[in-house]
C-alpha cells in the first residue's frame, strides 16, 4: 500500500514537473515572439515615423483608423511591419495601431468543442471497433497560436483523431469497453503535451460510444447466452441436491416414528381438501387389502 502511494505521488510530482517546464518554455517562446520589433530596421523605423506623421495630419479623419475594439473573449495580436508587437496580445477593450504599418488578428479565448468522427481501431487482440469522442480545448496563449501554426483548429482536430487510434491501438477490447475513464485522461495528457507550443490548453476529452460489429455482437450475446444457462443449470442441480439431502433426513425421522408417518398422510389429505377437488384419492396399505381377501 505504502508502495502505491509512493508511486502515485511521485507521478503527480513529475506531472507537476512537466507542467511547470512547459510553462517556462512558453514564457521563453512568448517573449522570444514579443520582442522583435526593434529588429525592424532603418527602413522600418522610417515607414513607422511616416506613418504616425501621417495619422496627424489627417486628423480627425484617421483616429477612426487607428481606433480598434476587441470583445471580452477575444484578443488582438499586432504585427508591425510583419513582425509581433511588443507587449503580446492586446484587449479586450480599444487598442491602437498605426493605419499604414500596422495589421492584426483577432483570436477567440473561449472553450471550443468538437467531435472527434467514429474512427476504426485494431485493437491489441486484433477486434475492430469503431469509437468516436469529444474534445473541449481553448487557446490559452494567443501570440503562440498565431505565430507558431497556420491553424490551430485544424490541427487540433487532425491530431485527435490520430491520438484516439494510437491509444486504442494499446487497449484490448475488454479495456476500451470498461476503461473510458483512464483512456480519456491519457488522451488528453498527450494532446494537451503536444499543442503546448501551439499556445492550446486541452481541458476535457471524453469517449462518447463504442460501436462493435454485428457478428461480435450476436457471438458475444450468444457467448452471455450460454454463460446464464449454464449458471441456471448449476443452480438448478444445487436445489435438487439440496431437496434430497432433505428428504433423505425427513425419510430418517419418519422410519424412527411410524405415527409420524400417519401424520403425514392426515396433513396431505387436509391440504388436498383446503383446494376444494372433488376427488380424493385414499390409499390402503397392502397388507390390510390382502387379510380382507383371505377372509
Amino acid at each position: 500500500m505504502e508502495d502505491g502511494r509512493e508511486t502515485a505521488a511521485m507521478r503527480q510530482q513529475k506531472r507537476k514537473d512537466r507542467q511547470i517546464d512547459r510553462w517556462c518554455h512558453t514564457i521563453d517562446d512568448t517573449e522570444a515572439l514579443e520582442n522583435t520589433d526593434s529588429d525592424i530596421g532603418l527602413c522600418g523605423w522610417i515607414l513607422v515615423i511616416f506613418s504616425i506623421l501621417l495619422t496627424l495630419l489627417t486628423l480627425p479623419l484617421s483616429i477612426w483608423m487607428c481606433i480598434k475594439i476587441v470583445k471580452e473573449y477575444e484578443r488582438a495580436i499586432i504585427f508591425r511591419l510583419g513582425r509581433i508587437l511588443r507587449g503580446g496580445a492586446k484587449g479586450p477593450g480599444l487598442f491602437f495601431i498605426l493605419p499604414c504599418t500596422d495589421s492584426f488578428i483577432n483570436v477567440d479565448m473561449r472553450t471550443i468543442t468538437f467531435d472527434i468522427p467514429p474512427q476504426e481501431v485494431l485493437t491489441k487482440d486484433s477486434v475492430t471497433v469503431s469509437v468516436d469522442g469529444v474534445v473541449y480545448y481553448r487557446v490559452q496563449n494567443a501570440t503562440l497560436a498565431v505565430a507558431n501554426i497556420t491553424n490551430a483548429d485544424a490541427a487540433t482536430r487532425l491530431l485527435a483523431q490520430t491520438t484516439l487510434r494510437n491509444v486504442l491501438g494499446t487497449k484490448n477490447l475488454a479495456e476500451i469497453l470498461s476503461d473510458r475513464e483512464e483512456i480519456a485522461h491519457s488522451m488528453q495528457s498527450t494532446l494537451d503535451d503536444a499543442t503546448d507550443d501551439w499556445g492550446i490548453k486541452v481541458e476535457r476529452v471524453e469517449i462518447k460510444d463504442v460501436k462493435l460489429p454485428q457478428q461480435l455482437q450476436r457471438a458475444m450475446a450468444a457467448e452471455a447466452e450460454a454463460t446464464r444457462e449454464a449458471r441456471a443449470k448449476v443452480i438448478a442441480a444445487e436445489g435438487e441436491m439440496n431437496a434430497s439431502r432433505a428428504l433423505k433426513e425427513a425419510s430418517l425421522v419418519i422410519a424412527e416414528s411410524p405415527s409420524a408417518l400417519q401424520l403425514r398422510y392426515l396433513q396431505t389429505l387436509n391440504t388436498i381438501a383446503a383446494e376444494k377437488n372433488s376427488t380424493i384419492i385414499f390409499p390402503l396399505p397392502i397388507d390390510m387389502m390382502q387379510s380382507f381377501m383371505k377372509h
